[in-house]
């Protein structure tokens, strides 16, 4: 038996009082503050209508250690500040009673009811939750000491799910530096391999049409729209994550298996003119600030040798930073690579795509461990406050988890 059974045994053997967490804490909203009113960087975060600090001010209005609940916009989620900081009018704190509740403890029964308060969050352009929500439900209230025993191991939980998280996105790193390390490294090559530029081997080159955001569809003809390339594909990708309508685009731009895409508009000089190759089978559209390049060279080599740091310094070449940076079809035209036989590029590219399924195994592997980790944080934290409500002892097999947390 654990710790915690062996308190509740000891404590509250016939189960828990149920309260309204209006009559255990101080339940109060945020005061207001204007964004002219904060800085980038300062001493007390602001948080307003998300869990990201919308800025810094030079005073604060709650302590470190205070749970939040957002009101409006991320309506519903669930924040705690370590740190004293500025709770604005989006945002609801409640402040735990510290003779009855701990802080920590109310925290995490804010998340173990956050469905329910998801559910009472009111649909609208921007959503919002009533302070009623919050102050009205009702939360097991077993004695400090079994509160603070079960705060500690989910803290553990949460401790351990942070530090995996860090390892693998670490590993994560690391595996894309080697990739990089050795496309670049493969991809430079003696005097014997000639170097072209792209307008010397494109077949055709032609920018696409925009489609703007509200004329993407469920269904309809495969199309990419220029932010995509930086957010969402890779090196080469099969298939299309938007769609849109023929009659959305008056001057439709296609582009098909094998071709290159450049986003000739991005936010940052050393990214701009990011490309990716198409390798499905569909006829797809292309949007506006996207410039297709048609070629007879294999496709995943010119994927992989445009990526590479040659091809980027050529890119960002000339090119101000400013909060929008532009490339264009001659500054595309104008960049030079490597270009070996066909059979050889097969057998780069072949290399290539290995290392590469390496780095995105990981990627893939990052999300679902993060994702099991938790998983058996919400178990535990249910099975906990579950058994603080009712009293009752449940046998657990994995009790030697929970003690080692």
């Amino acid at each position: 038996m654990s710790k915690i059974d062996d308190l509740i045994v000891e404590l509250c053997p016939g189960g828990v009082e149920y309260r309204c967490l209006v009559d255990i804490a101080t339940i109060n909203r945020g005061v207001r503050v204007v964004k002219a009113q904060l800085v980038d960087c300062g001493e007390y975060p602001v948080y307003q209508n998300c869990l990201m600090p919308l800025g810094y001010y030079t005073a604060k209005n709650r302590n470190a250690g205070t749970p939040f609940v957002i009101s409006a916009g991320a309506a519903g989620d669930v924040g705690f500040c370590d740190t004293d900081f500025w709770a604005a009018d989006d945002c609801l704190t409640v402040e735990g009673d510290g003779s009855i509740v701990d802080n920590r403890f109310i925290y995490h029964l804010l998340l173990w009811k956050q469905q329910y308060i998801y559910s009472k969050v009111r649909r609208a352009s921007i959503p919002r939750l009533d302070r009623a929500v919050i102050e009205n439900m009702k939360v097991p209230v077993p004695p400090l000491e079994v509160q603070r025993e079960i705060v500690r191991v989910l803290d553990n939980f949460t401790f351990l799910s942070a530090e995996l998280s860090a390892e693998l996105s670490a590993e994560l790193q690391a595996r894309k530096k080697q990739y990089e390390y050795y496309r670049d490294t493969l991809l430079t090559f003696d005097n014997e391999i000639p170097m072209v530029s792209l307008k010397d081997i494109a077949t055709d080159i032609y920018r696409g049409a925009g489609i703007k955001r509200d004329e993407v569809t469920e269904d309809g003809i495969p199309c990419v729209r220029y932010g995509e390339i930086y957010t969402t594909y890779n090196t080469w990708f099969k298939e299309c994550v938007s769609h849109t309508k023929l009659e959305y685009v008056p001057s439709p731009k296609y582009f098909e298996h094998g071709d290159i895409l450049f986003a000739i508009t991005g936010e940052s000089v050393e990214d701009i003119a990011k490309s990716v190759v198409y390798m499905g089978n569909e006829k797809c559209l292309a949007g506006g600030d996207i410039v297709v390049l048609k070629h007879n060279q294999n496709p995943r080599y010119m994927a992989h040798v445009l990526s590479t740091q040659n091809a980027r310094t050529q890119k960002s070449r000339g090119k101000v930073k400013s909060k929008v940076v532009h490339s264009s079809v001659p500054s595309i035209e104008s960049i030079e690579i490597p270009l070996p036989p066909l059979d050889v590029q097969k057998r780069y590219a072949d290399v290539l795509d290995n290392f590469e399924i390496i780095c995105n195994d990981l990627n893939i592997g990052l999300p679902a461990e993060i994702e099991a980790r938790q998983k058996q944080y919400e178990y535990y934290r249910d099975a906990l406050l579950t058994f603080a409500e009712s009293g009752t002892i449940i046998s657990r097999q994995t009790d030697r988890h929970t003690d080692r947390a």
